[in-house]
């Protein structure tokens, strides 16, 4: 190897130990980060630097990113979290009443001891397509001012999706888990497992046996990902799940999660929810006002059951964005300034079927 080789070389692995001594790592994960650095140097002799460079660099790169010690503080405001969940839900009271006890037995676990870490019960919303379960999740992160990471498992086929690759393997890395949380930059975001009971048959019970890992106290404060090796603390993250049905999720699974069936909506709780919600927000993304579209009162039950019973409502969010957009082309179009959709020109705005 030339000298001058020999001293690029020398810079880029002085340029990875000060990244090692500057990460603040647990003891260990930095002794094992110096061990590769050293067999990255005795790899010079051997001709294969190139290649063990960019091994080792890449599971640096991920030693480092992995908040090992950053935590957020939670915002534990009942009154706020009402209002946030207010604010993205109608009705649902049943539901609402769950979770604001939730962040009420967070409260006083955080009173009674400050600074200790406290663990929440893990809840598993279970309902059909475009009942709001996701949107649950979301409005709870925001009343904790916590950051969430979704992880969908609708399709999932291996285990190794969730703990990681072995680093023996070429192009390996860490598993969706320690990925969301160095995405998170934080030890305690809030994990949305979305759609638990929709992973691959194959690896159905692969999934599972990762999932009680992951759900159970006595072992998530330890969670290994194949790739990192090392034990990760996911005690103080909160996890939520979601799920069609439960017929698919293993027993074990079940037992360490509180089951809460989401309601279907009634005809007149999808009008509110078009008129307080979904409504105000097309208007404001297609830049128009509210008083600009008017909707004839007939048209509700059509708007609502276009195909008949629906529990939730994406249709209905489908169908209002498609009129809103057939109105905002005929304002731009024609030069109207109000559109008004009645049951003589619905056929223009409603889809037909």
């Amino acid at each position: 190897m030339s000298e001058k080789i020999n001293q690029y070389v020398v810079q880029e692995i002085n340029e990875l130990k000060a990244r090692v001594q500057a990460a603040k790592l647990p003891l260990e994960v930095q002794k094992k980060a110096e061990r590769d650095i050293v067999s990255l140097e005795r790899s010079m002799d051997f001709g294969n630097y190139d290649e063990k460079y960019e091994m080792v660099t890449h599971y640096i790169d991920w030693l480092v990113r992995i908040p090992w010690n950053k935590v957020t503080r939670d915002r534990l405001d009942i009154n706020e979290t009402r209002r946030i969940f207010d604010s993205h839900h109608y009705g649902m009271m049943e539901v609402k009443n769950r979770f604001l006890e939730y962040v009420s037995i967070l409260k006083l676990q955080n009173q009674q001891a400050p600074g200790k870490a406290y663990r929440a019960p893990i809840l598993l919303l279970v309902g059909l397509v475009g009942t709001g379960k996701t949107t649950f999740a979301y409005s709870l992160a925001e009343a904790l001012g916590r950051y969430i990471v979704r992880i969908p498992f609708g399709g999932m086929g291996s285990a190794r999706e969730l703990r990681g690759w072995s680093r023996l393997q070429l192009e390996a890395e860490p598993g969706k888990i320690i990925k969301g949380l160095c995405e998170s930059g934080v030890r305690n975001p809030i994990f949305l497992l979305d759609e638990i009971d929709r992973v691959a048959e194959s690896a159905l019970m692969d999934i599972m046996g990762v999932l009680v890992e992951l759900l159970d106290p006595a072992q998530n404060q330890a969670f290994t990902d194949t790739y990192i090796d090392y034990p990760v603390d996911l005690s103080q993250a909160i996890f939520l799940a979601t799920a069609n049905n439960t017929t698919k999720i293993a027993t074990a699974v079940m037992d360490r999660m509180e089951k809460i069936s989401m309601p279907s909506y009634t005809d007149y709780e999808k009008e509110m929810i078009a008129k307080n919600y979904i409504l105000p927000r097309l208007y404001s993304n297609a830049g128009i006002k509210a008083e600009q579209i008017h909707i004839d009162e007939s048209l509700w039950h059509k708007i609502i059951r276009p195909l008949g019973y629906d529990m939730g409502i994406r249709t209905l969010e489908r169908t209002l964005e498609n009129m809103v957009r057939k109105a905002v082309r005929i304002m731009v179009e024609q030069g109207y300034t109000e559109i008004w959709v009645t049951p003589e020109n619905s056929k223009i705005f409603l889809p037909q079927y």
